[in-house]
């Protein structure tokens, strides 16, 4: 006999609540009809559904999300990046509290190397038919940012290896939540014959019919919800095989409009920004922002970090700051609407002839008006470079009032979005010091407040 094991899947919502209304309703009633006619049915997100840019995300940090991820009737999640190192160790380890359903990450132990109350290696679901069904997670390696929140997390690759060899024998199908990226995925395919179907995240890719290589399907829906993904299994249950699978996405304009959508998605964002109104400081003057010449806020926001850093120097972006500050009071809620992105201020050390180059770089006059993407750059663009400590004159380049000294090691401060080696290639070999969980905007706060 024959029957079909139906999966469903998102990732990468990154709080993106505009179409959650439409794709909450999808699911529900796609699992109610599937159980009605006596169907197995499974619902998975595989990370980064919290995204602290949304005030609901932060005011809540992230629990209103699982609140969201329970009325659905998930069955597991796993977590990428954005819960994993946005949130401090106390609220990362409260986020699941209260969920409803499966939190599978393999590759993630605390601070006594354990893996955290909340979470499971893997886990084995069951059909009425009987079929086994072994499903594990893994989350994105971004080792020195979760050492600095206190948690140990492992090589996923090592990790699936041992979580391969432990589950197969007890199951008949092997579901992989990788919150890895693309390559990975692929390379796991090619690699571990064992696993049959990989549903993937974080590098936002879209496969519309799934992709098939060797005998594991691949799935995955895009980012912010333009996709739901839905996964047939077909599987012959006397012998326990799968004899067939099949991929698609379901497009948010194609899904059924719900009545009320973009009042319920402005009614969250306005819950957020009310959650978000303790007032932090009280401004005597305005602090204007312009991306593209010289104004106030962002000199300040580049004092704060070179101070929090106890860094020689600092530099950042114009472009970090969406807005200024009026006069008067200054709530939680302004400073997260001027500073919406999940970036920590980092510290760099260097000879002063790398120091040099690094700042020489930021002279690049396509780059005020370049459009991030990514990095944790949730602004339009990145706007002027303003420095702190940082002199010119002429062709000199001058620190604290002194040409740098080529042979001197100096302290550089500056957003954490800097080093991935995306626009400063040789930062990316250097040793680091990323302030966690402290964003910008905490950093900020600490400043206007003194």
């Amino acid at each position: 006999m024959k029957e079909t094991i139906h999966i469903y899947h998102t990732n990468d919502l990154h709080s993106h609540f505009e179409h959650w209304s439409r794709i909450r309703e999808f699911l529900k009633k796609r699992k109610q009809w599937h159980l009605d006619e006596g169907e197995p049915v499974y619902l998975f997100d595989i990370g980064d559904h919290v995204d602290r840019w949304h005030p609901l995300s932060e005011a809540t940090l992230g629990k209103g999300n699982v609140d969201f991820l329970n009325e659905v009737g998930y069955d597991a999640v796993t977590i990428g990046n954005n819960e994993g190192i946005t949130l401090d160790y106390v609220d990362l380890n409260s986020l699941y509290h209260h969920a409803d359903f499966h939190v599978i990450v393999g590759n993630l132990l605390d601070q006594s190397s354990q893996l955290p109350s909340w979470a499971k290696a893997h886990h084995i679901y069951q059909t009425d038919s009987g079929m086994k069904i072994g499903v594990i997670g893994l989350t994105a390696y971004f080792k020195p940012f979760y050492k600095a929140l206190g948690w140990n997390i492992t090589s996923p690759l090592d990790e699936l290896e041992k979580l391969v060899q432990e589950l197969h024998p007890q199951v008949d199908m092997v579901i992989l939540l990788s919150h890895l990226g693309i390559r990975d995925d692929e390379l796991i395919a090619a690699q571990f014959p064992e696993i049959d179907v990989i549903l993937g995240a974080h590098t936002h890719h879209v496969l519309h019919q799934g992709k098939e290589i060797k005998k594991t399907m691949l799935g995955a829906a895009g980012k912010y919800g333009h996709y739901v993904g839905h996964m047939m299994i077909e599987v012959d249950t006397a012998n326990k095989k799968i004899v067939g699978k099949k991929a698609q996405l379901y497009e948010q304009q194609e899904l059924p409009p719900v009545e009320k959508e973009e009042q319920e998605s402005l009614e969250w964002y306005q819950e957020g920004e009310a959650l978000l109104g303790e007032k932090v400081t009280e401004l005597a003057e305005p602090l204007a922002v312009d991306w593209f010449n010289p104004s106030p806020l962002p000199d300040v926001l580049c004092n704060a970090v070179a101070e929090w850093c106890e860094a020689d120097c600092a530099f950042l972006n114009s472009g970090l700051l969406i807005d200024g500050l009026e006069e008067g009071a200054v709530t939680k809620q302004d400073l997260h609407r001027i500073l919406p992105h999940p970036i920590n201020p980092c510290l760099i050390e260097m000879k002063g002839a790398e120091l040099k180059e690094i700042i020489k770089q930021t002279f690049n006059e396509e780059w005020p008006h370049l459009q991030v993407k990514g990095l944790g750059f949730r602004g339009k663009v990145m706007g002027r470079f303003v420095y702190t400590n940082i002199q010119f004159n002429g062709h000199e380049i001058l620190i604290g009032q002194k040409p740098i000294d080529p042979q001197k090691i100096y302290k550089l401060a500056l957003p954490d979005m800097f080093t991935f080696g995306h626009f400063f290639p040789d930062l990316q070999r250097l040793e680091k010091k990323y302030f966690m969980p402290e964003f910008l905007r905490d950093v900020l706060q600490w400043k206007l407040k003194q």
